[in-house]
């Protein structure tokens, strides 16, 4: 017979697998059980808010663009009636060929000082991390601060030229702003002052990236700095440029504020561009439907510059599936 010691054993011991097996596995923490959801609770919400919100906004505006709304919309179907007054308007013909200038000297001049500057800091100068600062500068500027400070330098009266012929050149002119010929280049100008920090920051990180092995076999060769750069770099960063000049375009046709607080559109109407023509249609005349067409051909300009970008990425992931 057991003596009561060795029964109390025996429950311990038959006791003891139980309770090393509950501490073995504890209860999960809802914490515990919500963090393997927490990155899609986080990133899919707001993601289905913003694509619903552009899609149900651009659905709106291009319905409205089929009615006769003026102050308040409408919904009574008057076919492509607004997009015929916005492309006959002599507003909108102004603007198109506004937007054609600033485009190309925009994207040309931007991409050109970007890549000037990245292949001179390039060179691994001192400093380079205080001039890249300065070149991106000003990006950190909103359009509308850039707007006014050109508008200040290119203004006859205080800007520019008041501060040369103060130092004796009084022929010297450099009325641009108040030309009617010349007061869309002032737009690019002050937009190439903008982004060519941005342009450079992409040039730089692309040249950085190309294969050491390469430059060392060029230099093997007897290649100068010069043929490198243009035999050999450049070539290797061709997706870098159309990746830049995609992106300048986008700005290009939405640029709204830096006309805006550079020349207001003017003289007259000298540098218009779309975006202030749909800004004029829709809250200074309050021709809804009319600003809402205007709007919408934005938008068609706007996928003219990306579906192609698009179906030259798709075509590049392709090519690099098949060559591994």
């Amino acid at each position: 017979m057991p003596t009561p010691w060795k029964r109390r054993a025996e429950v311990d011991g038959q006791a003891a697998p139980a309770a090393r097996a509950t501490i073995a596995a504890p209860r999960r923490s809802w914490r515990a059980m919500l963090a393997p959801w927490l990155v899609h609770l986080v990133l899919w919400p707001p993601l289905l808010v913003s694509v619903v919100h552009i899609i149900g906004f651009t659905g709106y505006t291009t319905w409205i663009s089929f009615t006769s709304s003026t102050l308040i919309p409408e919904n009574d179907f008057v076919g492509l009636r607004n997009y015929n007054s916005v492309l006959a308007s002599r507003n909108w013909t102004i603007a198109t060929e506004n937007l054609l200038i600033f485009g190309t000297g925009f994207v040309v001049l931007t991409t050109a000082i970007g890549l000037t500057l990245a292949v001179l800091l390039d060179q691994r100068i001192r400093a380079e991390n205080v001039l890249r600062t300065i070149y991106l500068y000003p990006m950190a500027v909103s359009f509308v601060v850039t707007g006014t400070v050109w508008s200040w330098l290119l203004n006859p009266s205080i800007g520019i030229q008041k501060l040369v012929r103060g130092l004796g050149w009084e022929a010297f002119r450099f009325d641009w702003v108040v030309d009617r010929d010349m007061a869309i280049y002032t737009i690019v100008i002050a937009g190439a002052w903008q982004a060519s920090g941005f342009a450079m920051a992409l040039f730089l990180a692309g040249i950085r990236s190309v294969d050491a092995d390469l430059y060392k076999a060029a230099q093997i060769d007897g290649a100068g700095p010069w043929r490198i750069y243009r035999r050999v770099v450049l070539p290797a960063i061709w997706p870098i440029f159309i990746a830049v000049m995609v992106i300048l375009l986008q700005y290009t046709i939405k640029t709204f504020d830096l006309v805006r607080a550079l020349t207001g559109g003017g003289p007259g109407i000298a540098t218009q561009l779309p975006s202030l023509v749909v800004y004029d249609l829709m809250f200074q005349r309050g021709l809804l439907g009319r600003g809402s067409a205007a709007a919408v051909l934005m938008l068609l300009y706007l996928l003219a510059v990306l579906l192609p970008y698009f179906a030259f990425v798709q075509w590049r992931k392709r090519r690099n599936a098949r060559h591994g």
